[in-house]
């Protein structure tokens, strides 16, 4: 059988990561989560002296990104993760500090053209559950399932701020909600591959869900 590609895209703290790491453990694909690849890209930016003034060096960035791989690597557990440069990188990709960065290194044409790349190699292996914000229309057009999540940005800004919270993360509800807004804004009005909900794709908000009554729709619709 050819190898299965299922799409998940939506807003940001929707679940998509959640829902798509589950869903690839329970299908036995392997899980793609494309918004690490942009933080793990912002994070090196902001490690690198790239960054100044709140600012991307562009240009050095670009000319930086043919050395930049990923690839799958085995933990100490013998668990695949997706690593940059044989790194696997964790907790700080998640910061506030990375994630106002994100939009603005994600709207680099030369950043996207790399990862689209990048993305597709990695799918190659096996079947994947690929999440991100434009899988569905932009790398992955022909996936074999089609999802957007959405939730409204109150209830998603709650939602990082708990995550953050439990991991020890500092921020504030504030910091988090206006990041949130600004990152829906930034991300669904850039130029290239904007975020949107494939036409073939099924909507499904996530505001009065929870994570195991979203996980069934998944399973529902990929099922048939």
């Amino acid at each position: 059988m050819a190898h299965q590609i299922i799409a998940i895209d939506g807003f940001a703290s929707t679940g998509k990561s959640t829902l798509s790491k589950r869903l690839a453990a329970y299908l036995g694909y392997r899980y793609i989560d494309t918004g690490y690849m942009y933080r793990a890209i912002s994070y090196y930016a902001m490690t690198n002296g790239l960054v100044k003034h709140n600012k991307v060096d562009e240009q050095m960035l670009i000319s930086q990104m043919t050395s930049l791989q990923f690839e799958w690597k085995e933990d100490s557990r013998g668990v695949l993760h997706i690593a940059i440069n044989g790194l696997i990188q964790g907790e700080e990709l998640r910061t506030n500090d990375v994630s106002n960065l994100v939009s603005e290194i994600a709207s680099i044409p030369e950043v996207r053209s790399h990862l689209l790349t990048q993305q597709r190699n990695l799918a190659k292996v096996q079947s994947v559950v690929m999440d991100g914000r434009d899988i569905g229309t932009v790398v992955f057009p022909d996936a074999n399932h089609k999802f957007f999540l959405n939730a409204d940005a109150e209830i998603r800004a709650q939602r990082r701020f708990d995550e953050m919270q439990a991991k020890g993360i500092p921020a504030s509800f504030e910091e988090v909600l206006k990041n949130v807004i600004e990152r829906d804004k930034r991300d669904s009005e850039r130029k290239i591959a904007p975020l949107k909900k494939a036409d073939d794709a099924i909507e499904i908000n996530t505001s009065n869900l929870n994570v195991d009554e979203v996980f069934d729709i998944l399973c529902g619709y990929v099922r048939e």
